[in-house]
């Protein structure tokens, strides 16, 4: 809940956004990306005009954020974005110690409208609850369009920015906690590699497929989306291993929206992570082989006690009177060092957001959405709009071996892929000398290419600004 202060009202941040400060650096922004590309060229009037009326309803958005001695926190303030094109890297540092500003930004490319955000704000549900409206409002003002209102856009103020994790976790001792967290702990896993950006430049890589395409394949598996496109991943990531890197495990990280199994209209950070486990060992050369343990890994992991299990163990660690008491510089180097150890037990990330509703009456205008987060290595966020499902995956490297082998394999099923990159060389990356009938129904879009000058631009006085 908000506390005044001096006039101003100001935030705990809520428990999954308080290691967030602590483990930003590098390649490792902790910035996600959201995108709608519309049907028509963005008006940046008419963008501003919708960004200001709807800000309205989302005032801790306007947020920043402030270094207690205990713990970071959220201040309100009266600072408002400035709404331009697009000339950063995507998802691009927002937070730099010290420095009061925004924790999001709204810009535009052609006919796409971003926003990214700081996670210490919000999740990727939160994120897209406010990106919805804001595009919905952009719609209904260029084309004198009432729209109703979705699901999400009935709460009030209040709700939007409560601390659902405060409201829903159970109180656990430490000793049950760091039990608990040690059964969470799966080992040293398997590491993606590749050529990294020497300025850690972050390179995008986005395929768009048909929707039904893939839900009619999860079928034929006898499984759901999110288990097949999670199996087909693990398969993309066996195909890009040496054979003595085989004996790691493969460990996928999957966000989980905590919304569906706890009621609440958050649009803070409200997820709990769920790891699938799977050895290469046993894999025998089929999809098959891989669905059966990542359906049995979804299965045991969601449920309802599993899933609240995690929950407390999370975010009953802040209550601790011993962890309340350490100063937040402390605080700072040990969440670190344990960030670093954590990933080491962590090959990837995959994140499903699922499908993007949105008014009838705006369908016509609307192509598609997408959604990106970045990584020290790599992660791939997955949603869908219509029947156009889109993969978008930001990392630091300059190859894209297991996001290659993903759409090939896509392709070889038969599902038609569109690529898009701000990578000038994709061509090169994403197919090797020997082209195979795979490759060759892949289509490539370029579109983005054209943002690779202004990016370099704007990511060397993004660099400067850092080093001031």
């Amino acid at each position: 809940m908000p506390t005044e202060s001096n006039n101003k009202k100001w935030y705990k941040l809520d428990n999954a956004a308080k290691i967030i400060p602590s483990s930003a650096k590098g390649a490792d922004t902790r910035v996600f990306r959201i995108c709608c590309e519309l049907k028509e060229r963005i008006d940046p009037d008419i963008l501003r005009q919708a960004h200001d009326e709807v800000i309205e309803d989302f005032p801790m958005f306007r947020c920043v954020l402030k270094k207690g001695f205990f713990w970071y926190y959220l201040e309100d303030s009266d600072l408002m974005p400035e709404i331009s094109e697009d000339h950063l890297s995507a998802c691009s540092p927002i937070y730099y110690p010290g420095r009061t500003n925004l924790l999001y930004r709204v810009n535009y490319f052609e006919n796409r409208i971003n926003l990214e955000m700081f996670h210490v704000l919000a999740d990727g549900t939160g994120g897209f609850i406010f990106l919805r409206r804001l595009v919905a409002r952009y719609l209904e003002i260029k084309h004198g369009i009432v729209s109703e209102k979705y699901e999400g856009e009935t709460s009030s103020v209040s709700e939007k920015q409560g601390d659902a994790f405060d409201k829903y976790y159970s109180k656990q001792k430490l000793g049950r906690q760091l039990k608990q967290l040690r059964h969470l702990s799966v080992g040293k896993a398997y590491q993606i590699t590749g050529d990294i950006d020497e300025n850690l430049l972050p390179h995008l890589v986005e395929g768009t497929v048909s929707a039904s395409k893939i839900v009619a394949l999860a079928k034929e598996n006898g499984t759901t989306v999110g288990v097949y496109t999670t199996s087909l991943y693990i398969q993309a990531v066996i195909d890009s291993m040496r054979r003595r890197d085989r004996q790691r495990p493969i460990v996928v990280q999957v966000p989980v929206n905590l919304r569906q199994f706890f009621k609440s209209d958050t649009t803070r950070n409200f997820f709990g992570v769920i790891s699938i486990v799977y050895r290469a060992e046993q894999y025998d050369g089929s999809i098959a082989s891989i669905v059966k343990t990542v359906k049995e890994e979804y299965e045991e992991q969601l449920k309802e006690d599993s899933v609240e299990r995690i929950m407390n163990t999370y975010a009953s660690f802040e209550d601790h009177i011993a962890i309340k008491m350490v100063p937040i510089w402390v605080k700072d180097i040990v969440i670190d060092f344990f960030n670093r150890q954590a990933k080491k037990g962590v090959t990837t990330t995959l994140s499903n957001l699922g499908r993007i509703d949105m008014p009838e009456k705006l369908a016509p205008y609307i192509d598609r959405f997408s959604a990106f987060m970045a990584a020290p290595s790599q992660q791939v966020c997955i949603s869908s709009y219509g029947d156009r499902m889109v993969f978008g995956e930001v990392s630091p490297y300059a190859t894209h071996d297991v996001m290659r082998h993903f759409f090939r394999r896509l392709v070889s099923l038969g599902v038609e892929v569109e690529l898009s990159t701000n990578d000038h060389n994709l061509s090169g990356d994403m197919q090797s000398p020997e082209k195979t009938e795979a490759e060759a129904g892949t289509k490539l879009s370029r579109k983005e290419k054209r943002r690779k000058k202004k990016e370099a631009k704007g990511a060397e006085k993004t660099r400067k600004k850092a080093r001031r």
